[in-house]
């Protein structure tokens, strides 16, 4: 077949829009398995069971199988990217926030903005011949700041090349999880401080300093009109005082947060409970309105020396930034 006889090198990571894993389908689609034992296996794992390296589980390969020779050597970056990514997305929280992501070229985005009047929203009656009413849109004055998140890689060959791999992914995953935790940290500073185009939340202060209660949160609620609070991020001490609330005790909370984890509550709003506050501090918001994404670079790794066995302080690294996009749709609640 087709994956016995390619020829992996490292040129194939510097093609230009393209990942590792779309030019190696480009030389071996997936399609051409759909009848085969390798269905469900997309390019790269084909070529992983090309070179019999296996990379999970108790009988994992060492990560010196990867350099037995110079193709298999290709393919470390990809699964060092891959282990990356997989531990972003077991800790990401950002899908519970983000309305949108936009992937670009370049370090340079200006986004789009609309800032309608309580007029500009009502969709009223026109009469014929008269004028429709219009919703303007605009670019931001100011470019969307992004930011490269990333951690260093600082192990020799001679270290890690008799390492399980799986312990390995288990490390790489943990770096990814670094990757998303800053990553949201970025997100809710723009939630709260606005993009730099003067768009900073709204804030709502407590009734009684120090202290939350349920007339708190309904506050809240009717400052996001017309937007939905369908998801409330929340500091470690404040989520603490909002189970303390009355009106999140009722047995069905107790037995739902019990028996899954998962909150059910009154107001009918996803809890993400989040390090990235400042203790005392809660925000609202309607995720599909609030935030966009904005991604220069997927995780990146420098694969040059990851393939010629120079791990030492390989860096590896991802960058996007968070643009604003209705700025009532993200209001902040202080105590």
């Amino acid at each position: 077949m087709a994956f016995d006889t390619i020829k992996i090198e490292k040129g194939m990571y510097s093609v230009p829009g393209k990942s590792f894993t779309q030019v190696l389908e480009e030389l071996d689609p997936s399609s051409n398995y759909a009848d085969t034992e390798l269905r469900g296996l997309d390019a790269f794992q084909r070529q992983l069971k090309r070179f019999d390296i296996k990379v999970a589980g108790s009988n994992s390969d060492m990560l010196q199988k990867f350099y037995s020779t110079s193709d298999s050597a290709a393919l470390f970056p990809e699964y060092v990217s891959r282990a990356i990514k997989q531990g972003i997305e077991e800790t990401n929280l950002l899908p519970g926030i983000i309305a949108t992501t936009t992937k670009i070229d370049g370090m340079d985005y200006r986004s789009v903005a609309s800032v309608p009047s309580d007029s500009d929203k009502e969709l009223r009656d026109v009469a014929e011949g008269a004028a429709i009413p219009e919703t303007s849109v605009t670019t931001r004055e100011n470019l969307v700041q992004l930011t490269k998140r990333g951690r260093m890689l600082v192990a020799s060959y001679e270290t890690l090349k008799f390492q399980r791999l799986d312990l390995f992914t288990v490390m790489l995953r943990q770096i990814g999880a670094y990757i998303a935790k800053q990553q949201f940290s970025d997100a809710v500073n723009v939630l709260i401080n606005g993009d730099g185009n003067d768009n900073a939340a709204d804030t709502v202060a407590a009734s009684v300093s120090g202290s939350l209660c349920y007339d708190d949160l309904l506050r809240l609620w009717n400052a996001l009109d017309p937007y939905e609070m369908n998801t409330i991020i929340a500091s470690s001490d404040m989520m603490m005082k909002m189970l303390s609330i009355d009106e999140f005790k009722n047995p069905q909370t107790g037995i739902n947060f019990q028996g899954t984890g998962k909150l059910c509550n009154p107001l009918g709003a996803n809890f993400i409970k989040s390090s990235a506050l400042d203790d005392g501090t809660l925000i609202a918001l309607d995720k599909r309105f609030a935030l966009e994404m904005v991604v220069a670079s997927d995780v990146n790794v420098e694969y040059d020396k990851l393939i010629d066995r120079q791990l030492e302080r390989a860096t590896i690294t991802s960058i996007a930034g968070f643009a604003k996009i209705f700025n009532q749709a993200a209001v902040r609640l202080a105590v």
